[in-house]
């Protein structure tokens, strides 16, 4: 059985954040356990799924917005310092102890990306643009106005409640089941700090011409720049024909029919804009995203001079804030590092995003939403595998206030 189980030692540590509260530098010795199969490699051990606060016992007399709220933002009944102790005691279960010092000081309105869906409502207009809820008396599916979550971004609202109003006057029906017919679905919609906004709206063709389907975008058009809806003032305006759930720019082109073709964002006072376009990825919560970047920078003074592999790089947002350290960073290192590993110069120290099978990465920085997910195979590989990567330190960041999840980062030395 002692073969059956090896022992680690984590030196947790939390960067001093100017914007957060300030509590003395601590350094905090944590054990955990992880179990290796013999002569089997490593065998994940059954964990506890992460729990949600516990609904009311009245749940169901609820009103519809108290109901949404408790699936949206399950965290929303507490206080931000109670929801930072809640996260605490779930955090104990994957390495690592909570403190204040991640805490973020906007909580409310944070989302800079919001998707709406389109379906029947609770008082029967099958046209309301909100966020899916079951009723749990008839097992129906029910479409919610968002406008009280916490997390939503005013703007994110607004313009979500005018497109309600658009597809109101549009003598199409929305899509709810892609085999019943009906064509407006779902809106996106993207804002950056300054406001700026670009809504992108999903429509299923079905038997329409596109000379069909030209008159109905025009009309969105319209409305959004000459119409109520113009009250939004949008940025951009995209559109995509889809007849999948989801599908990338190349399965199906976002077609640009208003405005500019990206929004742009300013990240650590770089000067430089982050460009965001209809598909790109970015955090939804950019000032939390800061202090993530921050605690990367910190947690990598040690290959400072060396090289950055950017793997999965989105926006490529962690690359450019940790270039002033680094000699060199390549981005999509998952695409371009097997041509590169014959010429890649390690002198310096290299840092990898992911888990790379490479013996020349020296230091593996891992950051998961969901570290007690799928990334926890990853976790338990590289832990159980003696003459590769051990855990020196991990660092969580409260990016998603009032929901029951946070970012981890974890370091890992050969």
């Amino acid at each position: 059985m002692s073969h059956a189980y090896k022992t680690m030692r984590l030196q947790l540590t939390w960067p001093l954040l100017k914007q957060i509260i300030i509590i003395p530098k601590t350094c905090f010795s944590y054990s955990i356990t992880s179990r290796c199969a013999v002569n089997t490699g490593c065998k994940l051990v059954k964990r506890r799924k992460e729990r949600k606060p516990r609904l009311p016992a009245d749940w169901h007399t609820l009103s519809w917005e108290e109901r949404l709220a408790d699936n949206v933002t399950p965290l929303w009944r507490m206080s931000y310092e109670e929801q930072l102790q809640w996260k605490q005691e779930q955090q104990n279960n994957i390495l690592l102890e909570m403190t204040k010092q991640l805490a973020q000081d906007s909580i409310d309105g944070y989302h800079n990306k919001s998707t709406f869906s389109v379906n029947r409502g609770v008082v029967g207009n099958p046209k309301t643009a909100g966020f899916y809820i079951s009723n749990g008396k008839t097992d129906n599916i029910d479409c919610v106005h968002g406008d009280h979550l916490l997390n939503m971004s005013s703007k994110h609202k607004m313009v979500a409640r005018h497109y309600e109003d658009f597809i109101h006057l549009s003598p199409l029906k929305p899509c709810r089941l892609f085999h019943d017919g009906g064509h407006w679905r779902e809106i996106t919609i993207r804002t950056n700090s300054a406001g700026h906004t670009m809504p992108i709206v999903y429509f299923h063709p079905q038997t329409l011409t596109p000379e069909e389907i030209g008159v109905h975008k025009a009309a969105l058009v319209e409305y959004f720049t000459q119409g109520p809806g113009a009250v939004c003032q949008l940025d951009s305006l995209y559109f995509q024909e889809t007849t999948m759930t989801r599908c990338s720019h190349e399965q199906s082109p976002y077609q640009l029919l208003h405005g500019q073709s990206h929004i742009f964002e300013e990240v650590l006072g770089f000067g430089e804009m982050f460009r965001i376009s209809a598909d790109s990825f970015f955090q939804v919560n950019r000032g939390a995203a800061e202090t993530l970047y921050k605690t990367l920078a910190e947690l990598n003074r040690a290959c400072v001079g060396g090289t950055l592999l950017d793997v999965c790089c989105g926006t490529g947002a962690i690359g450019i804030s940790l270039s002033p350290q680094m000699e060199r960073v390549i981005g999509k290192a998952e695409v371009v590092l097997p041509n590169l590993m014959a010429t890649l110069n390690c002198d310096g120290g290299l840092t990898a995003g992911v888990n790379p099978s490479r013996a020349a990465i020296r230091r593996l920085v891992y950051i998961s939403c969901k570290p007690d997910g799928e990334a926890m195979r990853n976790f338990r590989g590289l832990c159980c595998s003696s003459d590769y990567k051990t855990p020196t330190m991990a660092v969580p960041v409260d990016l998603f206030p009032h929901t029951p999840h946070c970012e981890l980062v974890l370091v890992f030395e050969r």
